[in-house]
């Protein structure tokens, strides 16, 4: 499956539709006294949408993703007017002025880290706009809270939700390796500490709401943080049945029970994810089968549609 016109609008309407819709809404916020509870949109006058902050964050890297694929659709039109309308010095400045209070050190770590490092990314594509220097000192922020925290964490976590640290290492490794050379270097020597002597891996997943694989999250950070002939190696050592489609748990696509259910969504999720991996890996038979599975489902329910098309526009993008 590939991106077309269609999908792209589709995506693109339902984002739209959710960078600015306020409520419901899930906080990460640790208050220091009563003048810190405030409504998102006061505390987060940029990503105050979407649910939380940081499926936010990737629905605008979902949209000024399209933006630049689809420069002359409507949906590209609003979303310019949006984006100057939203990332004003103003409204970014006090997305930051929330980092620096003494209760936000651990806010959204790692994923809404990495998911902002990923959008500065994107917001720098963008010509004629200044976008991507108005998000440069959040991201900023967040590479250094990465350069202090990598070094402490004494074990990956592996989960397959937003603490996982295969998933937010590769995402934040692709910024690094363009605007932080030193926060790369990191990345890659803690990946091959953590994860190089790992040994026929047994992929005992899914869990019941897992949107990542924990296997296929550590393979694709370690595609990215070796030459190619030793990773080709570290791969058969990792997983020596992929070749034969073992262990099978990685080649099944996740059943997903109830859409309106915003836990049991996140196998959808898992789903897209595992398709990213996968093509990644090199694997576009497996991929396909795990787009073909919940590709139909990215919008429809708003459990789902305020985060999933950023994981499929993940995957229908690799190797374009």
């Amino acid at each position: 499956m590939e991106l077309t016109d269609d999908i792209a609008r589709r995506f693109a309407q339902a984002a739209l539709g959710h960078v600015t819709r306020e409520y419901p809404h899930k906080l990460d916020h640790v208050m220091g006294s009563n003048g810190d509870v405030l409504p998102p949109s006061v505390l987060h006058p940029v990503f105050y949408g979407s649910f939380d902050w940081h499926s936010c964050v990737h629905g605008w890297w979902t949209l000024l993703t399209l933006r630049r694929l689809y420069p002359e659709t409507d949906e590209a039109r609003d979303i310019t007017t949006l984006a100057q309308e939203t990332f004003t010095p103003h409204k970014l400045g006090a997305e930051l002025a929330y980092l620096e209070r003494p209760e936000s050190s651990s806010f959204e770590r790692p994923y809404g880290w990495a998911w902002l490092l990923y959008l500065h990314l994107e917001a720098t594509r963008h010509g004629g706009q200044n976008w991507g220097e108005g998000l440069e000192p959040l991201a900023r922020k967040f590479a250094a809270w990465f350069k202090h925290y990598l070094p402490l964490l004494t074990y990956p976590i592996r989960t397959g939700t937003h603490y996982n640290t295969s998933f937010a290492c590769t995402l934040a490794l692709e910024w690094a390796d363009e605007f932080d050379e030193t926060l790369a270097e990191l990345i890659r020597s803690r990946a091959c500490e953590w994860f190089a002597d790992d040994q026929d891996c047994q992929a005992w997943e899914p869990c019941g709401d897992e949107f990542l694989s924990s296997a296929l999250s550590e393979a694709l950070l370690m595609r990215g943080c070796l030459p190619e002939d030793e990773f080709a190696a570290w791969f058969r050592s990792f997983l020596p049945g992929s070749g034969s489609g073992e262990p099978a748990t990685l080649f099944k696509p996740a059943i997903v029970s109830d859409r309106s259910d915003g836990k049991i969504a996140h196998l959808d999720g898992l789903n897209l994810s595992r398709a990213w991996a996968w093509k990644g890996l090199s694997r576009p038979d497996a991929a396909a089968n795990h787009l073909d599975a919940s590709i139909p489902h990215v919008t429809g329910d708003y459990a789902g549609e305020h985060w999933l098309a950023s994981f499929a526009l993940l995957a229908l993008l690799v190797d374009r």
